[in-house]
């Protein structure tokens, strides 16, 4: 098990401008108090080995941040984040997988990809949803410790979404790789059964709830 202890700061640094001071006189607001606005999100996980860590919260709440603080403090050779794997565009799909036949085509199933046409389409050539289950596959692949991904199934419709983060779950499982995810959707909680989620909230604490409650702190 490792433990990652997380925080991190954030000052209002916006540009008071004539207009902005208009606004904030029409909503009672004075400069000194805007500028004194901070809120800070810290938290403490404790991840073993096929855990599933969801980061959720309303947008502008700060999951972006918080899961690349978690990111940073893995080592880079353990890590992957799907938003840096690149999309070549000389290859088909099914010729990016550096495995046997049967081997990928399963591999890209368990992310979502198992249409005859696209799996023999370029990669470059996808659409947005294809490009992300793409990468995905291309991550688990890579037999990384953890797999990050920022706006997670936010390119998919919400069918397609379960079934993946179900696949997910189950990978997880098999392979005791560590998933960090981050997404504003809840409709995923039943199929990706999330080991540890962590609620961002816009202010107020953040709060870190763990699926086995013998794994929460007293």
């Amino acid at each position: 098990m490792t433990t990652f202890t997380l925080k991190k700061t954030f000052s209002w640094d916006g540009i008071i401008t004539e207009k902005v001071t208009d606004v904030c006189r029409m909503f009672g607001l004075t400069i000194d108090r805007l500028k004194d606005q901070t809120k800070t999100h810290s938290c403490s996980l404790d991840i073993k080995p096929g855990d599933v860590v969801y980061i959720t919260g309303p947008s502008g709440s700060g999951k972006s941040v918080l899961l690349h603080e978690l990111e940073n403090a893995i080592e880079q050779q353990d890590r992957v984040n799907i938003s840096q794997i690149e999309l070549p565009v000389d290859k088909a799909v099914i010729d990016c997988i550096n495995d046997g036949l049967l081997a990928s085509l399963q591999l890209l199933s368990t992310a979502g990809l198992s249409d005859c046409f696209c799996i023999i389409k370029k990669a470059a050539n996808l659409s947005d949803g294809e490009k992300f289950r793409f990468r995905m596959a291309m991550a688990m692949a890579q037999n990384r410790k953890y797999i990050i991904a920022d706006e997670f199934s936010s390119e998919l419709d919400r069918i397609t979404a379960c079934a993946i983060s179900y696949n997910i779950r189950k990978f997880a499982k098999r392979t005791g790789t560590i998933f960090m995810l981050a997404s504003s959707h809840r409709d995923l909680l039943a199929d990706l059964a999330p080991d540890i989620i962590v609620l961002i909230e816009s202010s107020g604490p953040t709060y870190v709830t763990y699926r086995d409650m013998r794994r929460q702190p007293c």
